[in-house]
């Protein structure tokens, strides 16, 4: 099968989306932007090439009479049982690097009651990981470096205590081993991991053991069919660092673009709020970029702000708005720049505001910045949409909502709940199109 990938290289996360010739999104990948950009752009294409399996195994499944009205039901818990099995992987790794950087030459006599001690965390972390993957699990994150780095503090500093061994030790082997593991690449293939995930699966629905043979049938042929990545696009922040040559390249910008179009054939305004900066699009009729405008190399009103906030609040990213959301009244925040936030938010509590309160300021401000670089695009159209990560932000939207409301009146507000991977879906319809414009005959491109 022929597939064509988007890959876009955020300053947060890189995002991937295969698609096949007609069009149709087939899979979507995202993993954090890593410290080697070639590891994270290949990490998300085959994420993404993995969903596109997923894809394929709910066309072949849907076929199978045992699970008739239950088909989603056991996609879900497949899915969560394969995710277990890469984890448990990357624990092993992370366990084995942990191990091997305890050395006596940097822990001395220490070294011994070090690996005893590493070797109880990782029982422990391998003993509660099941539990992380179950159904209505409350994971903050679904990358490995937040998932092993939290539980790993946590855990590890119990044992340090257990052991009267220092936790700077446990610290010090996990903040050198950690890199390491995430920036390496499975090595087993995708055939392997999926049968052990596909017996977990069965063991959870025992009653479908007796269909255990029309079941692996049909998965064994979806996974035999050859997903040929025809041609690769790419795109993000980090396009620079892409492995790529210079004509699979395209910019963030007509990127985003086209792929607002993609999502809302209609869409006249494009608001992308990234981790690293805001772009402001004006697209034509056809998805062509026809304005735009960005925010300075200031990264203020953007994700990497917001997580700057978190941090300081003690707070998960997803956990802003949600909270900013049970605001009660308005507080104006003079400044989104992240070097005087902290300030300006120790201050405000320190005067009895809510945290909701300054949440919702936050996020006002935020929009507000925005609505200024729209501003000096050309304004807001109908359609307008909204992407980029901060669109998953329901206090973002909110202020967005009231804003445009004041400013400009009813429109069409458009936003995706796949919008994060706007980027790296219009990079994969970019490869559509590029080998149409090489099938197209002498004088016709």
């Amino acid at each position: 099968m022929e597939c064509f990938i988007g890959i876009d290289l955020g300053s947060t996360t890189t995002k991937a989306v295969v698609m096949n010739r007609e069009l149709q999104v087939l899979g979507r990948g995202i993993t954090n932007s890593r410290s080697n950009y070639d590891v994270a752009a290949e990490v998300a294409k085959q994420e993404a090439l993995l969903n596109a399996r997923f894809h394929l195994f709910r066309q072949s499944l849907d076929r199978v009479a045992a699970l008739d009205g239950r088909l989603d039901g056991f996609l879900d818990q497949l899915v969560r049982d394969f995710r277990l099995e890469q984890f448990l992987e990357q624990l092993a790794d992370l366990e084995q690097t942990c191990t091997a950087n305890a050395t006596s030459d940097r822990f001395g006599a220490e070294t011994k009651a070090l690996h005893e001690a590493l070797a109880e965390i990782f029982r422990r972390l391998n003993r509660e990981a099941p539990k992380q993957f179950a159904a209505g699990a409350n994971r903050k994150s679904d990358f490995f470096r937040d998932i092993a780095g939290s539980r790993y503090l946590a855990v590890g500093e119990e044992v340090a205590g257990e052991c009267k061994l220092s936790f700077d030790y446990v610290l010090n082997v996990y903040d050198r081993s950690i890199i390491d593991v995430e920036n390496r690449i499975s090595e087993e293939g995708l055939s392997d991991k999926l049968m052990r995930a596909l017996d977990r699966t069965f063991a959870a629905f025992a009653d479908l053991s007796a269909a255990s043979d029309a079941v692996r049938a049909p998965v064994k042929a979806a996974l035999d069919v050859a997903l040929e990545e025809t041609y690769v696009i790419g795109t993000g922040y980090g396009r620079a660092r892409l492995p790529f040559s210079k004509e699979h390249i395209r910019s963030e910008i007509l990127c985003h673009g086209l792929g607002a179009h993609v999502m809302y054939p209609d869409t006249a305004t494009v608001l992308d709020i990234g981790g690293q900066d805001t772009k402001a699009i004006q697209v034509d009729p056809a998805g062509i970029v026809e304005n735009f405008q960005m925010n300075d190399r200031c990264a203020a009103g953007c994700g990497r702000y917001l997580g700057y906030i978190a941090d300081e609040m003690n707070l998960g990213l997803h956990e802003l708005g949600p909270l900013a959301l049970k605001s009660t009244r308005n507080v104006r925040i003079n400044s989104t720049c992240t070097v005087f936030a902290g300030a300006e938010l120790r201050d405000r509590l320190s005067l009895g505001e809510a945290r909701e309160d300054i949440l919702a300021g936050l996020h006002r401000a935020i929009i507000l910045r925005a609505m200024s670089i729209l501003s000096r695009s050309g304004g807001i159209r109908d359609q307008f949409t909204f992407t980029g990560g901060v669109a998953n932000n329901g206090a973002a939207v909110k202020a967005l909502k009231q804003l445009i409301k004041e400013n400009y009146g009813d429109l069409t507000i458009n936003i995706d709940p796949d919008s994060i991977y706007t980027g790296a879906l219009g990079a994969a319809t970019f490869a559509r199109r590029a080998i149409e414009a090489d099938a197209a005959p002498a004088g016709e491109h």
